[in-house]
């Protein structure tokens, strides 16, 4: 998937409900763009995994250029670009990102779209995991309870099928990673893309030429799979441009509700439409991580309206 899992903590709070409406607008469509992309990464039929990713990478590129043309925001891009410290974090911010495409499409190929969806489930409990870890946050009691029941949902499935599911963890791992490195880099969501995609494009432009001096790139077999190969670079970018306007007007916990909806469509559109098999083993696992979720979700709701609570009190008293 193909998503950044968090705006920046700068969101100012909307003025009025007109804001906050276009918003929750904006991220819906981002969220249900992302949830729906199985079936667009199922258009591509016989193109491997790895052929579809370069053209992902190549074509967001050449889309974003376009996109930051139109909106005349090279400067500030090149501006960002040129930071002490910048270039290594979105080099790092490039390789996850571009590996996290890749198992995506690699899941939807390989008939794996319910591991897909779990391993987006799990993110925002890696996420927390993540931030005790590398930024010494403090767990609360119902986090670690949630984070409790994702792992419980983990070794169930290990005991239950002799096997982890790592299609989910590596989602998870390299989506929730790109989120922590992400914030270190001084780059609105669009800016960044773009310069991932950019440190990326040499590569793949030279696998490109690769595939077709040896004749085996499937980009000229045909017109439709050529434009469906183009197309994926439009549709990458077109959900980014959504979540970026909802980020600017909405409240971060409003966005962690919205981003339930991706994986939820993954889910169900793995059984309905792809009929993959729901095994025991993995409803249970489901079941564990969406209690998991569920006290999260309630923990972080009741945490940001204590926090509501306690401005509106300070700002009467200094009235």
């Amino acid at each position: 998937m193909t998503a950044p899992s968090s705006p920046t903590a700068r969101i100012s709070q909307p003025a009025d409900d007109g804001p906050a409406r276009a918003g929750v607008g904006l991220g819906l469509l981002a969220y249900t763009l992302w949830g729906c992309f199985p079936l667009f990464f199922a258009l591509f039929g016989a193109v491997p995994a790895a052929e579809v990713l370069l053209h992902r990478i190549l074509w967001s590129c050449v889309f974003l250029m376009g996109v930051v043309t139109l909106l005349g925001r090279w400067p500030g891009v090149c501006v960002g670009i040129r930071r002490p410290g910048t270039l290594l974090p979105v080099a790092g911010c490039a390789v996850l990102i571009a590996t996290n495409w890749g198992l995506f499409i690699y899941a939807v190929e390989t008939s794996r779209v319910l591991q897909a969806s779990l391993g987006y489930f799990i993110t925002p409990l890696v996420n927390i995991g993540l931030g005790m870890l590398a930024l010494r946050e403090r767990l609360g009691r119902w986090q670690a309870v949630a984070i409790g029941f994702a792992v419980g949902g983990i070794v169930l499935q290990l005991i239950w099928l002799g096997r982890l599911p790592w299609i989910s963890l590596a989602l998870a791992a390299t989506f929730g990673t790109y989120g922590l490195l992400r914030k270190r880099i001084a780059l609105d969501g669009l800016s960044a893309l773009l310069a991932e995609t950019a440190l990326l494009a040499p590569v793949t432009l030279g696998a490109f030429a690769w595939l077709t001096a040896t004749g085996t790139s499937h980009f000229t077999q045909s017109v439709s799979t050529g434009a469906l190969l183009i197309t994926s670079g439009v549709v990458t970018t077109l959900p980014l441009l959504a979540f970026a306007g909802a980020a600017r007007r909405l409240r971060l916990a409003t966005l962690g509700f919205l981003m339930y909806v991706n994986p939820s469509l993954q889910f169900l559109i793995a059984l309905v439409v792809f009929d993959e098999p729901l095994s025991q083993a993995q409803s249970a696992t489901f079941v564990l991580i969406w209690i998991g979720l569920a006290i999260y979700s309630v923990s972080t709701w009741r945490a940001h309206r204590r926090q509501r609570s306690v401005r509106r009190d300070s700002d009467t008293s200094a009235g």
